[in-house]
């Protein structure tokens, strides 16, 4: 009985807090109903979203893996954001959030054995050119990992970060982003329809979000920590886990389930937008890194090169 009165103490304080009488809300009990797990995750809503644009079967495979893959990358910003708000970061706080979020990367690192093997080749031949030119290069949400995680200089194209300044912004750097060059000729400046399209509806919001994480991201938020936070042995390894992870073990699964599929008996078939998806996937064409300062020289020059 007194741990009752105890609940019920706090509970009377918690509402005082927001001006609310606690017997209004004891009231409101009597009257609701037990949560169940459907109502909880809301199952029916989620399993109304697959709609299918072919008569092709496997295209459910495609569409349900993405949605997915979408969903982790929910988790995973959900994570770096605690790290980006935490006031008093210490190594193991940097190491726990680090680890789920590379966590959720090893699944879709593993996970693409069901897009290489999990469908029909003639159908997925089929229904891609019915989903042309939508592509998984327009995850705005992959697009904020990672200006979450490294400072903007470091997703500038490899052709040009060199001429960059260190401390440039988002707003200057955007058209030199590294995954520009799947959609746009450098030459000309001419942007297909895959990243125009992209970019009316998410540019400012990407913009909003680079500005903000500028200085909050992963590798300064790293870089502003106490010495010997930055020398914890098991900080730097799970660092370079999670840049490897992301940058070269994910990025290589997904190279090699498109090129199970669009390869065609020796000929490079375009991705869905268009874009020269083996130049811009493989990480030996960007050297996309979120951490330099964690690898050896040598580590930075044989950057995907041996996978």
């Amino acid at each position: 009985m007194s741990n009752h009165q105890d609940i019920l103490s706090k509970l009377d304080n918690k509402y005082k807090k927001i001006s609310q009488n606690l017997d209004t809300h004891l009231d409101g009990l009597l009257h609701s109903k037990p949560i169940t797990y459907w109502d909880y995750i809301n199952t029916d809503a989620l399993l109304s979203l697959q709609t299918q644009r072919t008569d092709q079967p496997d295209e459910m495979v495609f569409l349900m893996y993405h949605q997915i893959n979408e969903l982790l990358f929910k988790m995973m910003l959900w994570e770096l954001d605690q790290l980006a708000t935490e006031q008093n970061i210490t190594a193991t706080f940097f190491k726990e959030r680090l680890s789920r979020v590379s966590r959720y990367f090893d699944m879709l690192s593993s996970s693409f054995t069901v897009m290489q093997h999990g469908m029909d080749l003639k159908q997925y031949m089929k229904f891609r050119n019915t989903l042309t030119p939508a592509s998984g290069y327009q995850s705005a949400q992959y697009r904020k990992i990672e200006f979450a995680s490294t400072e903007i200089i470091n997703l500038v194209d490899n052709r040009f970060r060199h001429k960059k300044s260190k401390n440039i912004t988002i707003k200057d750097a955007f058209n030199d982003l590294y995954w520009q060059v799947a959609g746009k000729d450098f030459e000309t400046g001419q942007k297909n329809f895959m990243l125009s399209s992209f970019e009316e509806r998410y540019k400012e919001e990407l913009l909003r979000f680079g500005k903000e994480y500028s200085t909050k991201n992963l590798w300064s938020i790293f870089k502003g920590l106490p010495s010997e936070i930055q020398e914890d042995k098991g900080l730097i390894e799970a660092m370079r886990h999670y840049d490897y992870t992301v940058n070269i073990t994910w990025v290589i699964a997904h190279f090699n389930a498109a090129k199970h599929y669009l390869t065609n008996g020796g000929e490079i078939t375009e991705a869905t937008g268009g874009s020269d998806w083996t130049k811009y996937m493989h990480p030996k064409y960007q050297r996309r890194i979120f951490f330099p300062e964690l690898w050896s020289e040598q580590e930075r020059k044989d950057w995907g090169t041996n996978v």
